[in-house]
Formats: structure tokens, sequence, C-alpha cells
């Protein structure tokens, strides 16, 4: 993949899969199935929770979608009567969810592990659930938090402590906003959450656009001083908390302002090469993509926050660390939760790099921006981005890059 010349588009930013997969789950727990949800995103993810919710068999696969799976074992160990065994892929099959199914057995849950214990498979055995108080720790994934926080109104409602120190709280607060506009409002102060027992009541709704897919506008806004990017669908008081992402570029060159119709415009602005600090706690999701544009930028970091990247779709900490040395970057991983750079070069074994993605969408659409630095970068498994972004590679060729499938 290439640039043809400077990066100018007014792109259609596809929907917030957080958001949808929310949605969904509290729509079936209110039993309105007739209640619309208008401008759910179109992509893998969505598509594996909503084919899950209205299958009728008793194996569920939801391929790679860690939201489904954690919002799933709590929606099906509600059904009393249902069977299910809950699966996903290989690396599904990695990614622990010992910490839910434990909660979730608290409040009267028969699950059961088909193969390894703490890891999906999961067999489910529907059941009538009770209220219950939950002690979890709050450097796990949030969509365990959320996935119980959406449960607990419908089963008699409950308690949630969070132990330590809590990552993705923007998660958690999106999951307590949506549970409020649907009439369940409920208390998240400090580390402690209170769920009322109480029936949500569905309505019409529409999902706002993903803000951690324009995330990868703001990095080629970052690189591309000619650039001129407009980004439709999001929304200025977003329940999304990588609506940050704002915040975090414009030390990165990147000023952002809204019009009068809505549309985010962005603007490059000159950056200096002093060192870049950021604590992505609250937004995870948006690391992969910081990290490459300072290193690109040549510019020293050093950012924290990243324990949960271990147990995403791959180990994002190691997979940055390997494929930013094939654009000449030795990035250093600090324990389980930071990323550094010292702005050391190394040599590298091709000007043309080819990026693995690990079987990961943020990988792939990371380095996309890398080539407006080493045209011609190849992409390995380019098709992975339908995870959350289907159309990314298409919205790139209308922003004038040339794409080369093969």
């Amino acid at each position: 993949m290439s640039p043809a010349g400077p990066v100018a588009a007014t792109v259609p930013l596809p929907s917030s899969k957080s958001v949808s997969n929310r949605m969904l789950l509290l729509r079936a727990l209110s039993g309105r199935s007739a209640a619309l949800i208008h401008n759910l995103a179109d992509c893998d993810d969505t598509l594996a929770m909503r084919r899950a919710l209205v299958s009728c068999d008793s194996l569920v696969d939801v391929g790679a979608a860690g939201t489904a799976m954690r919002f799933l074992a709590a929606y099906f160990a509600s059904r009393p009567g249902r069977t299910v065994t809950l699966d996903g892929t290989a690396r599904m099959r990695q990614r622990p969810i010992k910490i839910l199914v434990d909660a979730l057995r608290q409040m009267g849950a028969d699950i059961g592990y088909a193969v390894q214990e703490g890891f999906p498979p999961l067999k489910i055995e529907g059941k009538t659930l009770h209220g219950a108080r939950l002690t979890l720790p709050g450097d796990v994934s949030s969509q365990y938090v959320s996935a119980l926080m959406m449960l607990l109104p419908t089963v008699g409602g409950g308690e949630i402590e969070l132990t330590g120190e809590v990552i993705s709280r923007p998660y958690i607060l999106m999951t307590a906003r949506l549970m409020e506009e649907f009439g369940v409002p409920c208390i998240f102060q400090g580390a402690h959450i209170s769920v009322p027992a109480g029936d949500y009541v569905m309505h019409d709704c529409e999902v706002e656009a993903d803000w951690s897919a324009a995330s990868y506008w703001f990095a080629l806004a970052a690189l591309d001083p000619d650039s001129q990017i407009v980004l439709e669908g999001l929304r200025e008081d977003s329940l999304q908390g990588d609506s940050l992402v704002r915040n975090l570029f414009r030390a990165l060159g990147v000023r952002s302002e809204f019009d009068g119709r809505g549309a985010l415009h962005l603007t490059h602005t000159p950056v200096c090469n002093c060192p870049y600090y950021a604590d992505l706690t609250d937004t995870p999701d948006l690391a992969q993509t910081i990290v490459v544009v300072a290193c690109l930028q040549r510019r020293p970091f050093r950012i924290t926050g990243l324990r949960s990247l271990r147990i995403k779709e791959t180990d994002r900490l190691e997979a940055l660390r390997c494929e930013l040395r094939k654009l000449g970057c030795d990035i250093s991983i600090e324990g389980n939760d930071t990323l550094s750079w010292n702005r050391s070069p190394i040599s590298t074994e091709s000007t043309v790099p080819c990026i693995s993605t690990y079987h990961d969408h943020r990988m792939a659409m990371a380095f996309a921006p890398a080539a407006l630095l080493h045209p011609g970068l190849t992409i390995e498994d380019a098709d992975v981005v339908s995870k959350s972004y289907p159309d990314f590679w298409r919205h790139l060729t209308f922003a004038g890059f040339t794409l080369t499938f093969a």
C-alpha cells in the first residue's frame, strides 16, 4: 500500500461495536425484541452477537468476539431450560473467563468448562438466577463487569465491589449510562457499583459512530502535514471513552473541531521532539495507534496503563515490539503495563516492511498509516479489519491510497 498524495477524505465512520453489543444485550434482557436499534455496527463482533441471540442451536460459536463471549455467558446462564456450549477461535480459548464464571456461579449459574479450567468453551445450563454482592478485581476486563451490571437488574439486583486499580473505567460508565437510558439507573462511585432490581424499558434507539475507528484517521492526520480529513457520525457528548483520542492526539500534532453539522475536522499542527507521556488505563484500545505514531514521529515516549493488552486478540505488547522493529524502532516492555522508547534506531532487514497482524484487527489498522513513511508497506491478513471496521481499506482508497490485495 502507498499514498498517491496528501490524505484527503470525508469518512463515514462505522458504528460503535461497544455500544451496539450493549444495546443488543439490553434489548434481549428486556424481552422487547420489536424495539429497533438503528445504525447497528456491521462488523464481525456485532454480527456474532446478533446471530447468537436469535440462535436455537446448542453450540454457539462467537469466533474472535470477546465482548460477545462475556455478554453471552451472562445471558445464556440466565435462560432457564436453555443448554448451550459457548465457544470461539483458538485464541478465544486462551482468553481467561474464570472471574466472570465464578461471579455468575455466585448468582446460581450452572457453568462448566468443556476443555480447560478457566477458559472457553463453556458448557452452560440456563437457570433462574438471583442477585448477589459480588467482588471482582478492577484490573481485569471491564466486559466482565458490564456483563454482570446489565444482568443484575433482571435477577433481583445486587452490588459489585471492584478491588485494586480500576481499568477501562469509561466502558463501565458507558454501560451505566445505557442502563439508565433504558430505565434502570445504577450508581457507580469510586470502586462500588450498586444495581437495583428493575425491568428495562427498551425503546427505539440509534448507535453512534466509533471513536476507536476515528483514531486511525487521527494517526494519518498526525503523520501527513497536508492532510484534509473530515469524520462523520461522531458525537461530541459521546458515551465512548475513546473519545479522549482528541486530547491524546493534541500532543501528537492533531487539532480537531466539530462544525455546525456534526462533522469533525482534523488539522495537522507542528509537533516538538520532546518525550510523549500518556496513561491509557481508561483507553487501552488506543495504545497501538498512539505507539506507532510516536515511533514514526521519532518521539521518545513512555506509555502506561496497558496491562489488559496481554489478553486481547493477541498479546499486543509483544506484537507491537516485534512489528515496530521492522520500522527500525526497538521499544521496551516494562512489566505488564508499560511501553517505552528512547529513540534508539536499529537496522532493518527490508526497506519495505511486511507487518504481521496476529489475527488482530487493531494491529492492521494501527500500522496502516506507516505507509505514509514507508511506501509499499504490506499488511498481512488484511481482512482481519472486518472484526470492527469492515470498510477500512475501502475508505483508505477514497483517501488517496493505492492498495493491492494478494
